[in-house]
């Protein structure tokens, strides 16, 4: 099997962090593509950065769907290009569930991801944040998924980062703190530690907050394992089918042959 993960976030040492959780967690035989956001931000607090970086998100499975096309057109085999399943590896899942209608692999943001881990593992979720201004944007994501009324709280730091690649360093007592609170003054069962900068915290933290912590990343991981095996097929009709064919102007070379090939596998299966 084989995974592309996607840092949504131009921040390569964000990337470093998500590459090494990705690949504690990985199965060993799942083979994992990390790429940065070739666009867009240091790190993603607001629904207008979600925004940029779901194009950049799209941009980066277009040139994936686009390499595999091209080598399979070639000589009629994928030679290793073809991935099994995308990861968009930021909290917020920024372009999601949008992007699902983009290829025929299943594409696993980290928020469903860790919300649905969490939500089998305890009644009520507490989700930690590295800012005050991304807590907005977090609340729409759980409402999104339906989960609005399992939430206990989102707690957050409400200091000045020195850099998105050292919060976790920076905070981790805090990191813990919030984590403590969330258990004993919001009735959390489950804590999910929220965002890429905080990939591989939860293994460290492991023991010292009284119910299970959820990584975002390492859930990611594993449920596009689980998705990917399950071998459902892909969305050929419904809400996730692909876009409807129409003029379109100014795409880049590859999402727009990604929609072509998109769009013409589902007229195929409607023949």
């Amino acid at each position: 099997m084989k995974l592309l993960v996607i840092n949504p976030n131009i921040s390569h040492d964000v990337t470093a962090l998500i590459e090494s959780e990705a690949l504690r967690s990985a199965a060993p035989d799942t083979e994992l593509v990390v790429r940065t956001a070739g666009h867009g931000v240091e790190y993603i607090e607001t629904r207008f950065e979600s925004l940029i970086a779901a194009g950049a998100v799209a941009e980066v499975i277009a040139e994936y769907t686009a390499e595999a096309a091209s080598s399979t057109i070639s000589d009629g085999a994928s030679h290793g290009h073809r991935i099994d399943g995308v990861v968009v590896a930021a909290f917020g899942d920024p372009g999601m569930p949008a992007l699902k209608e983009l290829t025929d692999v299943p594409v696993i943001g980290i928020t469903e991801a860790a919300l649905c881990a969490a939500a089998l593992q305890g009644h009520r979720f507490s989700i930690i944040a590295i800012s005050d201004r991304i807590k907005p944007w977090y609340l729409d994501c759980v409402e999104r998924f339906g989960l609005g009324g399992r939430l206990a709280s989102v707690r957050s730091i409400n200091e000045s980062l020195n850099g998105i690649g050292s919060v976790q360093h920076d905070f981790k007592e805090t990191l813990l703190a919030l984590s403590r609170q969330a258990v004993t003054e919001d009735g959390a069962d489950v804590v999910i530690l929220a965002g890429a900068p905080l990939a591989g915290l939860a293994r460290e933290l492991r023991g010292q907050i009284p119910v299970p912590v959820v990584d975002g990343i390492s859930a990611g991981i594993r449920m596009a394992e689980a998705v990917v095996g399950l071998q459902s097929g892909p969305h050929r009709a419904g809400a996730f089918a692909p876009p409807p064919l129409k003029a379109r102007n100014g795409l880049s070379e590859n999402l727009d042959a990604a929609m072509a090939a998109a769009q013409s596998a589902h007229a195929a299966s409607q023949i």
